[in-house]
Order: C-alpha cells, then sequence, then structure tokens
C-alpha cells in the first residue's frame, strides 16, 4: 500500500466515524449518559474514549491491509478467511442455530460456478467430531488413499486398477470468535458472550495431491484439492464448516472426466470420494485402518499395500 492511499483514505473514515458519533449523540443522548455512568466518566470523556478506540481500531486494521499487500496473512497462512464468504457480523447479529448457517453454507456453495457448485465441496460437522479427527490428523498428518478404478471391460479375475492421492493435514493458527458488529454502543447480542468462551481449535486443511506428481516434485507438487476446516464458530455454536476446493486445471483437461469437470484437476466425484476417505480413516476408523495409519508412519517397512487396497474408495 502506497503512503499516499493511507492518506487519501484516513480522512473519510474519520469524517464518518465523527458523524457516526453525531448521529448517536443526537438520537442517543440518554442511552450515551447511561454508559458514561456505567464506565464512571463523563459524556466528553466518554466521547474522547470512543474517539481513542476508533484510531486504534483504524490503525490495526491498516496494519492488516498493508501486510495482506505485502503478501498475505500476518500467519503466513494459506487459508482465506471464512469472512471471505460469509457475512460474520450479519450472522452474530442476528442470532442464527447451527442448523441455519450450516444451510447458509450449502447454499453458498451450491450457487458457485453458475449454480452448478462444481469444483467446490461444502460440509458442516460437529465440534466433537471435528475435535476426534483433527487430534488423529495431529498425530499422523500423512497418509496415502486409493481410489478404485474399474475396468471398463474386466477380463475374468482381473482386479480393479487404482489410484494413490497423498494426503496430508497442516494447522493454523485458531480464529477469533466472530462479533457481532463494531458498533460500540449498540451492538446485538451474540448467541453466547464471546468474553467467557474457549478458543476456538485451530483451523486446519487437508491437502490432496496424486501420489506420482508427490513423489516426483515433493513439496513443489500440485495439490489437486484442499479441504478447510473453518473453526470460527466453533465454541460460538459448536461446529465446524468445511469447505473444499478443487484446483483449476487450467488449459488442460481431466482425461476421461465428464465435459462439467474438465476445468477441474480432479473430477467433482472423485473429490467426494477422496473426503470421505478422510473420514474412513481419522473419524470412523475401523481396527484396520488404524493399524494402516498407524504403521505408516510408525512402522513403514511393514506397511501393507495390499491391505490398504481393501479399504479404497
Amino acid at each position: 500500500m502506497s503512503v499516499l492511499g493511507c492518506y487519501r483514505r484516513l480522512p473519510r473514515q474519520l469524517f464518518s466515524s465523527a458523524r457516526r458519533w453525531n448521529s448517536y449523540e443526537h438520537r442517543y443522548a440518554d442511552k450515551i449518559k447511561h454508559l458514561a455512568q456505567q464506565r464512571g466518566v463523563s459524556v466528553a470523556e466518554l466521547k474522547a474514549q470512543v474517539k481513542q478506540e476508533r484510531a486504534k481500531e483504524l490503525r490495526e486494521r491498516q496494519d492488516v491491509e498493508t501486510a495482506s499487500s505485502e503478501g498475505g496473512r500476518k500467519d503466513s497462512s494459506p487459508v482465506k478467511p471464512l469472512a471471505t464468504f460469509l457475512n460474520l457480523s450479519r450472522i452474530f447479529a442476528t442470532p442464527h442455530t447451527a442448523e441455519q448457517i450450516s444451510a447458509l453454507w450449502t447454499v453458498y456453495h451450491a450457487s458457485r460456478s453458475n449454480g452448478t457448485g462444481r469444483g467446490y465441496l461444502c460440509a458442516s460437522i460437529p465440534l466433537g467430531l471435528y475435535t476426534k479427527m483433527a487430534s488423529i490428523g495431529a498425530q499422523y498428518p500423512m497418509f496415502v488413499v486409493p481410489l478404485r478404478r474399474p475396468s471398463s471391460e474386466p477380463a475374468s479375475g482381473e482386479q480393479d486398477a487404482h489410484e494413490f492421492y497423498f494426503l496430508q493435514w497442516s494447522f493454523h493458527e485458531s480464529p477469533p470468535t466472530p462479533s457481532a458488529t463494531d458498533d460500540l454502543f449498540f451492538a446485538p447480542s451474540p448467541p453466547s458472550s464471546s468474553a467467557n468462551l474457549t478458543p476456538n481449535p485451530p483451523t486446519s486443511t487437508v491437502m490432496f495431491t496424486p501420489l506420482q506428481e508427490y513423489k516426483s516434485r515433493a513439496t513443489f507438487a500440485t495439490p489437486y484439492m484442499v479441504l478447510t476446516n473453518y473453526t470460527d464458530l466453533a465454541q460460538s455454536h459448536g461446529i465446524v464448516l468445511v469447505r473444499g476446493e478443487i484446483t483449476p486445471a487450467g488449459a488442460g483437461a481431466v482425461p476421461g472426466a465428464p465435459s462439467a469437470d474438465e476445468r477441474y484437476l480432479l473430477p467433482q466425484e472423485d473429490a467426494i470420494r477422496l473426503s470421505q476417505a478422510v473420514q474412513n480413516f481419522y473419524l470412523d476408523a475401523s481396527s484396520e485402518r488404524k493399524t494402516l495409519l498407524k504403521a505408516f508412519h510408525e512402522t513403514p517397512t511393514e506397511f501393507q499395500w495390499k491391505e490398504l487396497l481393501k479399504h479404497a474408495v
């Protein structure tokens, strides 16, 4: 951000803040006096405090904008904030249930790609299930999952082919619980007081990359899909919002994919199956799956690839 850009934006914001104060002072004089009494200050002192708080908020926002222009979020997280997709202030201003938020999340993603929803997955999961899944993901952050590729004309006794995908968990900073509004005086009450909430768990991502691609390019390999687990509403509403984003294919097409999927590196059906594999191994894992997951990390020389194929999706 240029210095000129900062100076152009600053006066308008200060003017807007002052105008908003004058409006409050005119319309809500009695309530402002009551708030001043609660704080043990005069109205003039309260006004000075508000100006200081607004100036602090402005500096913090400018710091965030500057950091963004210089290379992204301060925590270097690749995760887009949840507020990019949902109006969190509005959600908190008018109490929403977890079910209502889940419905909004579904509608938003269904509207993508000209209303087809292609290229995206979405879900909402209870906090308890996410906590269980994430704890296993932190313990065993890497794994390989097979996708079954049925032969179009299988010969007698011939087994299906398989394509392997390397998955990798990553954990990022815990997001703060969203607030209802920036309105200092008349913010509607959220469903529960955020001051008493336990901090949210870390946001996490799960990247899926074809195993051959990962073996040849390692950390430079292009993930075909990224699942992001948004924990912003974990403590306030008890849910984690999941967003799956399939990498666009650019000029290339996925061989054999339906025409609607050719814009992406991964067909929609494969994306759904990979997300199911995460649940199979990190949430609803049978004893055999737990053994495979553990062996992959702790005793890789004893890892049984043939056993893994039994759990292909």
